[in-house]
Parts: C-alpha cells; sequence; structure tokens
C-alpha cells in the first residue's frame, strides 16, 4: 500500500471538516492553524502543531492533519521540526508496511543539503522500524547511514544523537552484542532526560538490560559511568530486580565471596546461567585487579599462592589469569615464572565503593605519616645547616 499524494490544500474545507471531526478541546488548535498559515508564520505554526500532536485526544487525527494540511507547507518550515513531526506522527500508525513507506517518503521530500540532521533522525527512524519488523540487515545499512553522516557534523540537537544511539542499542541488544550495546546505551542516556523521557517500566528494563552488558561484555571491567548513573536507582524500585544491581556491585568489587552467596539467585536467569564459566571469569580477574588496587604502589609483586588465595583459583591457573588480565590490558607488569610471582606496575583506574574509598583514604594517612617521620628526621639536620 503506498502512500498516497494528498489533495491540494483548501483550508477552508480542511478546518470545517476537523472542526466537524474532532473533539472540542482540540478546535481551538484549528482556529490557530487558519490564522498562522493565512499569515505565514511558518516557525509559530510549527510550534502549535508540536502542542497540537502532544494532546492525548489528537491521537486519532494526527496522521490526516500531518498528511492533509501539513505537507502542504512543509517545504517552508525548519525541517529538522518537520522530520521530528513525521516521526511522531509514524507511531500512530499500525501497518508495518505504511509505517516505513510514510517515514521513507518524508525522508525523500527532506532537503538534507539544508538539513543532514534531518536526515540522520529519519534514517535511524526508519533503521528503528525495520527492527521492529526484524529486518536486521535493513536496520544495519540505514544506521551505517545515519552514522556516517552524523560524524561529519560539528554539532547534533540531542533528539538527533537519542535517535541514532537508540536504535544502534536496540539492534546490539537484539544481536546479543553485549559490549556495543552498553557503549549505544549510555550514549542514548546521555541525550536523553531519564525522568522525562522514558516512562517507569522503561527506566527499569534500561537499567536491567544494561546490568547484563555490563557483567557479560567480553570488553567491560570498567563499570564506572553505570554505577554512577542515576538510572540504576530504578533497579531499586523493584523487587525482583535488586538482585541485578547487588550483582553489579559486587563484580565492581572483586567480591568471590559474595558473588558465590548470590549465585542461587543469579543462577535462575536463563542469560546469565547459560555464561556462568565466564561470568566466573571475569569475577576472578576484577578479585586480581582489586588485589592489586587495594596495594601500596611500592607493594605490588604478588605471588602465584597470594593470587590464588584472593582469587580462589588453584595455583596452576593462576598464570593463565595473570595473562589473560594483562593481553586485555587491565593491568601492566610481567610474570616471573622462576619465583612464581607477578610484578603489577599499573592497574586500570577504576569507580570505588565507599570500602573501597576508606581503605584508600586509610593508605593515604600512612603516606601522610611517613612523610611526616621523614620531617621529623630531617627537620634538625636542616636547623642546624641553617646556623
Amino acid at each position: 500500500m503506498a502512500i498516497p499524494t494528498p489533495p491540494k490544500l483548501v483550508l477552508d474545507e480542511f478546518i470545517a471538516t476537523a472542526l466537524s471531526a474532532t473533539p472540542a478541546e482540540l478546535h481551538p488548535y484549528f482556529e490557530s492553524f487558519k490564522s498562522l498559515y493565512t499569515r505565514k508564520l511558518w516557525h509559530q505554526l510549527t510550534k502549535k502543531l508540536f502542542e497540537f500532536f502532544d494532546q492525548p485526544a489528537a491521537a486519532r487525527f494526527r496522521v490526516d492533519v500531518f498528511q492533509r494540511f501539513v505537507r502542504d507547507f512543509e517545504s517552508k518550515i525548519n525541517q529538522l521540526r518537520l522530520a521530528e513531526m513525521g516521526v511522531k506522527v509514524a507511531r500512530d500508525i499500525d501497518n508495518p508496511q505504511v509505517h516505513l513507506q510514510f517515514l521513507t517518503s518524508l525522508a525523500s521530500r527532506i532537503d538534507t543539503a539544508k538539513s543532514p540532521e534531518a536526515q540522520v533522525l529519519l534514517l535511524a527512524s526508519i533503521a528503528h522500524a525495520k527492527l521492529l519488523y526484524g529486518d536486521l540487515e535493513g536496520t544495519k545499512a540505514d544506521m551505517d547511514a545515519a552514522l556516517k553522516t552524523l560524524d561529519s557534523l560539528e554539532s547534533v540537537e540531542g533528539t538527533v544523537n537519542a535517535a541514532y544511539y537508540g536504535v544502534a542499542a536496540d539492534y546490539y541488544k537484539a544481536k546479543a552484542e553485549y559490549a556495543p550495546y552498553y557503549r549505544n546505551s549510555l550514549l542514548y542516556l546521555a541525550c536523553v532526560d531519564i525522568e522525562k523521557d522514558l516512562t517507569k517500566e522503561e527506566r527499569l528494563s534500561r537499567a536491567y538490560d544494561l546490568s547484563i552488558a555490563a557483567i557479560l561484555g567480553d570488553t567491560i571491567y570498567n563499570f564506572g559511568e553505570l554505577l554512577m548513573h542515576p538510572i540504576l536507582d530504578s533497579l531499586n524500585e523493584s523487587n525482583d530486580a535488586k538482585w541485578i544491581r547487588t550483582l553489579l556491585f559486587i563484580f565492581n568489587e572483586g567480591d568471590i565471596g559474595k558473588f558465590e552467596s548470590l549465585r542461587p539467585v543469579f543462577t535462575t536467569n536463563a542469560i546469565l546461567n547459560s555464561n556462568e564459566a565466564f561470568m566466573r571469569q571475569k569475577i576472578c580477574l576484577m578479585a586480581l585487579i582489586e588485589a592489586v588496587f587495594k596495594r601500596s604502589a611500592n607493594n605490588r609483586t604478588l605471588s602465584f599462592q597470594t593470587i590464588s588465595e584472593e582469587t580462589h583459583l588453584v595455583v596452576e591457573e593462576v598464570e593463565h589469569l595473570v595473562m589473560k588480565a594483562l593481553s586485555l590490558k587491565l593491568i601492566k607488569g610481567s610474570l616471573d615464572e622462576v619465583e612464581k610471582k607477578a610484578l603489577i606496575t599499573w592497574v586500570q583506574p577504576r569507580v570505588l565503593s565507599r570500602e573501597q574509598i576508606g581503605s584508600l583514604a586509610n593508605r593515604l594517612d600512612e603516606w601522610v605519616n611517613k612523610l611526616s617521620k621523614v620531617e621529623e628526621r630531617i627537620a634538625p639536620e636542616v636547623l642546624v645547616q641553617g646556623a
């Protein structure tokens, strides 16, 4: 079914038909439409249309108003605003084929040279529609086209970035690719107001999915941005989801004891249960990072036996674990296979829990005390030399 070309606008007929078909609460909008259109006040008319489209009572009339009215002057208004309007209207089209045709037709009419942002928004919206209808290949093609334009722009409005990162996150979620989902989902959240733009259910779902991705992402060993994000608070509002937040913090702290104690809970989750072997390796790596981090910089030569105790691994598996950490660039250093020691020179920076901050504060106190003792020793010598 093709999108029909709308008939030429006869303003008085359109307004009369609209007034007879719509509830009285919407009539002031149509009266404003007529006045603003007649005076060619396109900016003000655009704002009034957005107000109209946001009215719950207007839901049944949005597509008709866009097709019969807006299309008459669409070239005269801001093209990005036109694209935003079209994306909003398209949500009311249930037929998948018509939905896609509506967006594709609008994209073909946009002046992309004048407004590349509008092109990105529509490409991202078309990609999302294809994703909903199961066309992963078409989704990726449109995402790539949108990203190519996006990368060429110096500054982009938040709604445009949100559209791209939103569909990118959903695409990688559908592909079960945890690391790219995690990155794109956090970028999406950076472009929206989570309280205004996301429902309570959407916030909970996003926080849950991000937590799963953080735990199962094979390149994600720093959860800092997520741990500090207010989206995680939504997990506390659900008795069924609190445990995933707890598990996330357990991983961040590399606490294998707590990991084991929570095992009966997370093994009831099909995705986590099927990835338990990977999770166990990851928590051991996090425990290694924590073991190095909590030691002072001049005390980071760890025996294999010490690492075995910290990670709950047998000594024979320690060397492989350290080599894995080195290859992932979680630590820097070297292995002394003869002495069975790991010489660590650097550890990946990380977000600290309250306990970790307390431990760091104690180390700083120790450092200050050492400086004070040095000062006490050299002060008499300085005084003698000064005399």
